[in-house]
């Protein structure tokens, strides 16, 4: 069960891959952090977002008058 590829270049393949590996997770990280940064998110779809609580706000007015003045 002996290999014919030293030790060493094994070593060092897996210290290549690990690297790799580990770049690899860096990167997926940030990545999903830039993805999810609220305040960036915010600023880029600020129109949207204005938008879409404008409308929530009219609703919750418009369902609280209801409740309130209610025959």
């Amino acid at each position: 069960m002996n290999s014919a590829i030293p030790v060493d270049v094994l070593e060092k393949r897996a210290a290549d891959q690990r690297r790799q590996l580990h770049n690899s997770v860096s990167e997926l990280r940030q990545s999903v952090r830039d993805r999810l940064d609220v305040k960036r998110n915010v600023r880029e779809h600020l129109w949207a977002a204005s938008g879409v609580l404008g409308v929530v706000g009219l609703v919750v007015g418009y369902a609280l008058t209801g409740v309130f003045t209610a025959d």
